[in-house]
């Protein structure tokens, strides 16, 4: 015959597997949000027979309300090193049916990233079997490495600019050049041991 914590182990486990079935149906919305720090995962489940809302940021859980009577509305929270504001609407489509959008300082996810397209530049690459993400912000300059903010220096060159920093025992910099078109603007590029890095479209 099983013993009392064998049974108590088992029942465990099944509850655990059962609480994580549970966690799972109600999942409603999952978005990829690409920030300097990093591509955060954002999660939602939404009860509606409960009304429940939890919101999950990279795995972690960030809101969890249960028994809400009032099935629409919004659910605001902070994303990344940057504690950038993120806002999940509920609105109802049709009868049972609700419609999940994700806002990021105050703009629709799409325009978000177009925005964001313009104002920073960011390139993946390999060293030494390691991935590594750059993000440039060009409005401040400021030059982020796997969710890090680097050390930087800059430098006046014949051409335009250099923002070195280094990866690892790699030395790295960005060189800012005036395309010499209006519309373009300056145009950046990364430099990793003497090689140039193309730009990574996300």
């Amino acid at each position: 015959m099983a013993s009392r914590e064998e049974i108590t182990v088992c029942e465990d486990e099944v509850r655990s597997r059962y609480r994580h079935l549970e966690k799972m149906t109600d999942l409603v919305a999952v978005w990829e949000v690409a920030l300097s720090d990093g591509v955060h995962k954002i999660e939602f489940e939404h009860g509606t027979t409960s009304g429940k809302r939890v919101v999950y940021v990279d795995g972690k859980e960030e809101i969890r309300k249960e028994w809400m009577f009032k099935l629409v509305g919004k659910e605001t929270f902070t994303v990344g090193a940057a504690k950038t504001k993120a806002t999940i609407n509920i609105d109802a489509v049709s009868g049972f049916a609700y419609e999940y959008t994700l806002e990021i300082n105050g703009k629709s996810l799409k325009k978000y990233m177009e925005n964001r397209s313009k104002t920073t530049n960011t390139w993946i690459l390999s060293l030494g079997g390691t991935d590594y993400r750059v993000v440039l912000e060009k409005e401040t300059m400021d030059v982020w490495c796997n969710g890090k903010k680097m050390e930087t220096a800059g430098e006046f060159v014949e051409d335009g600019t250099e923002t070195h920093f280094s990866v690892g025992d790699h030395s790295c910099f960005i060189k800012a050049v005036s395309s010499g078109k209006r519309k373009e603007g300056i145009i950046h590029t990364l430099i990793v041991d003497d090689r140039e890095i193309p730009e990574a479209l996300e």
